[in-house]
């Protein structure tokens, strides 16, 4: 989707770090007299028995297994763990994915590196608090085209006669499908560069070589019937710019494609905050960070001359149903006006207002996403499949929202413990309210390291930060020495070595403006950050860490050159950061791997 995601795959890795949990036993669990919707139907009240991850067994009178967990599902309705076809994974998004029952997420882009990590550990049946992660890895792209805004250097395309080799470097990296932009922006009175049709129907030729399916990204309706005649197998997002043609449903119906719409970020791109709605839904409510309340209330800016109206989307929705074309369900967080697990809620709200049943809504979260991405072991509930479950109370098959009344998810068959979420999230939100209650905190100069050491004026000081944390083995130190910025006699120098083989490697510096390290500081009152800098010509990073994004950095690059060279950084060129509850702020250095050396000084946030 057009627009900015600011979370960057370090944010990913720390709060991979930090969430991690070992394989678990798995407890024998029967949950009694739940009405169950199988991923297409409803059906009457039933227990089902959950056994080694699994469904092990469905009907009526199933004997309680000696030390089985009796989970008492009368009044309630017992649906396949939800789906999200469309997100990027970013910081603690899969956290969040799970806390509000979606147990696995088809990722349409992020870091490939972070994604094979996580994908590893799901594999050896780690990350139980954790929505599953699928992804598409690196998009593909043109030169400058709409994926390359992100902070993220990812190679790009320009002919079909590489689109093999292209689609077959994908693939080595891990892409578990191929995903293609093919959007000037048009829809959005945007001009962006995009591939052409050749070098579209070639990447998705190419795929089909390699067995993998291909989705197209589009933005206006004759880029998506290009796309559907260039044989996608699936169209990511509705178009805006007009109503559906007459014929348009029926071709993707000849051409056997699915659709995820993606209403929600659809509804944003349009002007309207639809995603604010579900902050006022006590049974969400709780479980929204800070952040995310913040996102969910935001919408893309409207350009002037847009053509997108949010109507052609709903029409076309009914058009897709009326012709059995298969519809996702997908929210594309963090986008404005969504987030991770909590959006899913409000686009299964959507699908049903654009004409689908309930039932038929909860298909596309279950069952028609899991066939429709050739997933056999999940998205319903059968004996031998996965005992991904989310049980609510009510029926969500007569009314969707009652999708929102949580009162148990299991993942693998392991019991996700939403109140400790609960209990944690609220503490972070408390934090977070804390720093910004507290009087701002007008720093200045933090450190010129004139004095010998790296003392600073407030906070609780610098230290080396890498990759060890995720399993890496870059190092680094810091020690002040002779010579600064502007005839200054001290500075900070910074070196060490990135080695190669950890999933995002970093290694350098960091900052911590509250009295603790990461503790939350009000930095709301400073406009920008100032400091100096010199080095060995190579690109580094400045990262700012807040409460608000869940602890993913926004990242901004710069080079260290042979110079001392004065940088600004305003806050505002951080999206997403508002100063209120800063955690930390960082210098690291990244790819490529090898030995680094730089210096910092007059480090000013003012």
């Amino acid at each position: 989707m057009v627009g900015r995601i600011t979370a960057q795959a370090l944010g990913a890795l720390l709060a991979l770090g930090a969430h991690t949990i070992p394989a678990q036993a798995q407890q024998v669990t029967l949950i009694r007299g739940a009405s169950v919707f199988d991923g297409a139907t409803k059906i009457s009240a039933r227990d089902v028995l959950i056994r080694d991850g699994l469904i092990a067994d469905i009907g009526n009178g199933i004997a309680l297994p000696a030390g089985a967990r009796l989970v008492e599902g009368a009044g309630m309705t017992l649906l396949p763990g939800l789906i999200d076809a469309h997100s990027h994974a970013f910081g603690d998004g899969l956290r969040d994915l799970i806390a509000f029952g979606v147990t696995t997420t088809f990722d349409q882009f992020t870091e490939a590196r972070m994604a094979s990590a996580v994908k590893a550990q799901q594999a050896r049946g780690e990350l139980s608090d954790q929505a599953d992660l699928y992804s598409a890895g690196t998009l593909v792209t043109a030169p400058r085209g709409h994926g390359t805004e992100y902070g993220m250097a990812i190679p790009t395309i320009e002919s079909p006669d590489s689109a093999q080799a292209f689609v077959d470097a994908r693939i080595a990296e891990g892409s578990d499908w191929i995903k293609i932009v093919y959007d000037g922006g048009k829809a959005y009175a945007l001009r962006m560069p995009s591939i052409d049709k050749a070098t579209l129907r070639a990447v998705i030729e190419a795929a089909h070589r390699r067995g993998k399916l291909a989705v197209v990204h589009i933005g206006d309706m004759q880029s998506a019937i290009d796309a559907i005649e260039s044989g996608t197998d699936g169209l990511v997002h509705l178009f805006l710019d007009q109503a559906p043609s007459a014929g348009f449903a029926g071709l993707l119906r000849q051409h056997r494609a699915f659709v995820i719409p993606t209403l929600s970020v659809l509804e944003s791109v349009t002007g309207a905050s639809g995603g604010g709605t579900l902050l006022a839904d006590p049974r969400l409510a709780p479980g929204i960070s800070a952040g995310a309340a913040d996102n969910l209330k935001k919408s893309f800016p409207v350009r002037p001359g847009s053509p997108a109206r949010y109507a052609h989307a709903e029409e076309t929705v009914r058009q897709l149903k009326a012709a059995g074309v298969p519809i996702l369900a997908g929210t594309d967080p963090p986008n404005p006006g969504t987030w991770y697990g909590v959006s899913l809620h409000r686009e299964l709200e959507l699908l049903v207002k654009a004409g689908l049943t309930p039932s038929e809504a909860l298909a596309s979260a279950t069952s028609v996403a899991a066939r429709a991405f050739r997933f056999s072991d999940r998205g319903r509930i059968a004996k031998g499949l996965r005992a991904d479950l989310l049980l609510v109370k009510g029926d969500p098959t007569t009314d969707i929202l009652a999708t929102r009344a949580i009162e148990g998810i299991w993942k693998r068959g392991v019991a996700l413990d939403r109140a400790k979420f609960l209990v944690a999230r609220a503490a972070e939100n408390a934090a977070a309210a804390a720093a910004a209650a507290t009087p701002a905190l007008a720093l200045g100069l933090v450190s010129d390291f004139e004095d010998g050491t790296p003392k600073v004026s407030a906070g609780a000081g610098w230290i080396v930060t890498t990759d060890a944390m995720i399993g890496g083995s870059s190092k680094a130190t810091m020690n002040v020495v002779d010579g600064g910025a502007a005839g200054t006699g001290k500075s900070l120098g910074i070196e060490g070595t990135v080695a190669a083989g950890a999933a995002i490697p970093w290694s350098g510096v960091m900052y911590f403006p509250g009295q603790q390290q990461m503790q939350p500081a009000n930095l709301s009152a400073n406009k920008e950050i100032r400091f100096w800098a010199r080095g060995d010509g190579r690109s580094y990073a400045i990262m700012v860490f807040s409460q608000s994004t869940g602890m993913q950095p926004i990242v901004r690059p710069f080079v260290a050159g042979a110079e001392w060279k004065e940088y600004v950084f305003k806050f505002t060129d951080f999206d997403g950061i508002t100063g209120h509850d800063v955690s930390a702020i960082a210098f690291t250095a990244g790819n490529p791997a090898g030995a680094f050396a730089f210096r910092i000084d007059q480090f000013t946030v003012k």
